[in-house]
């Protein structure tokens, strides 16, 4: 659901329809590049091979992203996959490995990995967003999972500070606290509903008598797959739900500010342009007016009926967040 991404950008898909778990080693420092970091087994320092039990730790949170330019996760390369051999011909990201300088998986690792001590994590989120779609509100749920750390006492508060201190203006990290390995399965499998806020063109003149029919009314859509995710989605009908909450015309009518709340899985950029009919109604039928997104923003997530919800937070035990 990402009309303005570059075709260099991520795989688009609905904008919370969650995609596979990155298994990535913990991104490298600025100035290093994908692929750098060491895939050799532990050493013990005497040139034998150090077969002790790899330990995880769990780590919870919600990001807020707050600019336009940031995936969720590492985004290599398609061509190369940031491959150290492949990467260093590859006229796609001129020898990078990558598409973007960072992402939130990369900007959380690069405070999180020397504060445990290793280079290696696997990163969990509670759907995602495009690039080009910021994360407001309380945030979006995640669950880091430090794999073989070397440093078990981290002072997760200084870590949570470190990491938006680093990252004023762009990302902000809220909660960080300790979980268990439930969590990842709560978040990746868990369906939400989502509230966004669009910055819509509007091409015609309105009819704001045909707002207050639409607020506050849930909507029965069908949305063919769209022609830009075809490639990786089956060409199907889903039936979704959508519900109007607001609608503020801005400058005369050329711009409209619509807030919206939709089904898990909801292609929410086409719900407003329709796509020539391939998502029915579309914003732009039922306000008569063609409709594109220039902007999204993620306000809120939800549960899978709509209503506001709050992640619960237990204590753990001693211990209890370490997996062998």
């Amino acid at each position: 659901m990402n009309d303005t991404v570059t075709p260099a950008g991520p795989p688009a898909g609905p904008d919370e329809e969650p995609d596979e778990v990155l298994d990535a080693e913990l991104s490298p420092a600025p100035g290093e590049t994908p692929g750098d970091s060491a895939r050799e087994p532990r050493s013990a320092g005497d040139g034998r091979r150090d077969d002790r039990p790899k330990v995880r730790v769990f780590l919870e949170g919600r990001y807020r992203k707050l600019t336009r330019d940031l995936p969720q996760t590492v985004f290599f390369c398609p061509e190369c996959k940031g491959h150290p051999r492949r990467r260093r011909g590859c006229a796609r990201c001129e020898g990078f490995g990558k598409l973007t300088k960072d992402s939130v998986q990369e900007l959380i690792g690069y405070v999180v990995g020397p504060a445990f001590k290793t280079r290696k994590h696997k990163f969990h989120g509670a759907g995602r967003e495009d690039l080009d779609v910021r994360m407001l509100g309380q945030g979006r749920p995640f669950v880091v999972e430090v794999l073989d750390p070397k440093v078990l006492d981290v002072d997760l508060a200084a870590v949570e500070a470190e990491i938006n201190r680093r990252n004023e203006g762009r990302l902000e990290i809220r909660g960080l606290h300790w979980a268990d390995k439930g969590r990842v399965r709560v978040l990746k499998e868990e369906p939400h509903a989502k509230e966004y806020e669009a910055l819509v063109a509007v091409d015609g003149v309105l009819d704001r008598a045909r707002f207050a029919p639409l607020v506050g009314k849930r909507l029965d859509v069908v949305q063919q797959t769209p022609a830009r995710v075809a490639h990786r989605r089956a060409d199907k009908a889903r039936e979704r739900w959508i519900e109007f909450l607001a609608f503020e015309p801005l400058e005369d009518g050329a711009l409209l500010r619509v807030r919206l709340r939709t089904e898990h899985g909801t292609y929410v950029k086409e719900a407003i342009h329709g796509e020539g009919g391939a998502t029915r109604p579309s914003l732009s039928e039922l306000l008569g007016v063609g409709c594109a997104c220039r902007e999204l923003d993620v306000i809120d997530i939800l549960d899978v009926g709509g209503t506001q919800v709050e992640i619960p937070r237990k204590p753990l035990e001693f211990g209890a967040n370490l997996h062998e």
